[in-house]
């Protein structure tokens, strides 16, 4: 009998050993549950084949085929990929809306003894909980948002205080960017439904007694949208302003942003089409900057002429609460861990 999950916290704190995810790979790719691994009963292109008969031939013909290469390949990874776990194994199976590839896949695994279940509504229903989670209810969190120009080190302050012991949420992590114009990370951005995923996984491991500290972000990491439930949360909530002289951002900017500092051809590329925002001759000093290799100057320039006064103008459109301000002297580790510490002694004030 499939288990039928009624909210997203439940399903996450779930007590099975393994969630497998029997879909296709490209299907895994896209989105999963957070931790699955994926066992395809049938690859991209069996699905593809299995499809295709089922709606150009004849539906007992697909299912006849789809059957034969569901348990072939079923059979495989019971041989190879989970003959190593025992008899009390107990792992969770689902598919794209807990049907035939899930069910069959799971009567084999409860055939040898194995304590197998599948998710009712497979991977549909879980979407449709992350999607209720993060779109249609409001998040149970109390969050406080660090605020402050580009290069207070607002991303790195989140490191210190996790090891504080104080509860953190890294949107910039979960999205694999740095949330700027030059914010790209190696490996890309996930999927949305990806990002939606590990964000639910996220919050759902907090505790809602206890505030939560997240960067102040715009509506957009990237590509990656943020979810409403989230960006209504992170709008309204009380903000730490975190302040650092310019040099000490500088200087910070420049050792945070070497690789893109590194890569000239892509940095041109990022920073032309500014120049219907900045100005041709604003740009034109970046990219004789950037011929320069003057690096410091380059981060500083940018800083001046684009990031800050960006952020002044928002700034004015935004109607926040805040609820202390941290000038930073030194964005290195003695000046971190100092603004960290101020930081917690503010939260245990709320």
């Amino acid at each position: 009998m499939a288990l039928k999950f009624s909210d997203l916290p439940g399903l996450y704190a779930h007590d099975f050993d393994t969630v497998i995810d029997v879909r296709s790979p490209a299907e895994f790719a896209e989105d999963h549950l957070p931790g699955a691994i994926n066992l395809p009963v049938l690859n991209n292109e069996e699905r593809a084949q299995v499809g295709t008969i089922y709606v150009q031939q004849n539906p007992f013909l697909a299912r006849k085929l789809g059957a034969a290469l569901v348990f072939r390949n079923a059979a495989n990874h019971i041989e190879h990929s989970l003959s190593h776990h025992e008899g009390g194994w107990k792992p969770l199976v689902y598919c794209w809306r807990g049907g035939q590839r899930s069910g069959s896949f799971t009567w084999m695994l409860q055939q040898i003894g194995w304590r197998a279940e599948v998710v009712d509504g497979g991977y549909r229903a879980y979407r449709r909980l992350v999607n209720r989670y993060l779109y249609d209810d409001p998040l149970p969190h109390r969050l406080v948002a660090l605020d402050g120009y580009t290069g207070t080190a607002k991303t790195d302050l989140l490191m210190y205080l996790k090891a504080r012991g104080v509860q953190v949420l890294d949107l910039e992590d979960i999205a694999n960017h740095r949330g700027s114009l030059l914010g790209e990370m190696p490996g890309g951005q996930p999927s949305q439904k990806a990002f939606e995923s590990a964000l639910s996984a996220a919050l759902c491991g907090l505790d809602p007694a206890r505030p939560v500290v997240v960067e102040a972000e715009s509506s957009k990491i990237g590509s990656l949208i943020l979810p409403p439930s989230l960006w209504t949360a992170l709008r309204t909530a009380p903000r730490i302003q975190v302040s650092a002289s310019l040099e000490a951002r500088t200087a910070y900017l420049v050792k945070a942003y070497d690789d893109i500092l590194s890569d000239t051809e892509r940095l041109r590329d990022r920073l032309s089409p500014l120049r219907f925002h900045r100005g041709h001759d604003v740009v034109d000093g970046w990219l004789a900057l950037i011929d320069a290799g003057d690096k410091r100057a380059l981060t500083r320039a940018l800083m001046e002429q684009h990031y800050d006064p960006a952020y002044a103008k928002s700034s004015k459109t935004r109607a926040v609460k805040i609820i202390a301000q941290i000038d930073v002297a030194a964005l290195d580790d003695a000046g971190l861990n100092a603004a960290a510490a101020r930081v917690e002694e503010i939260l245990g004030q709320l």
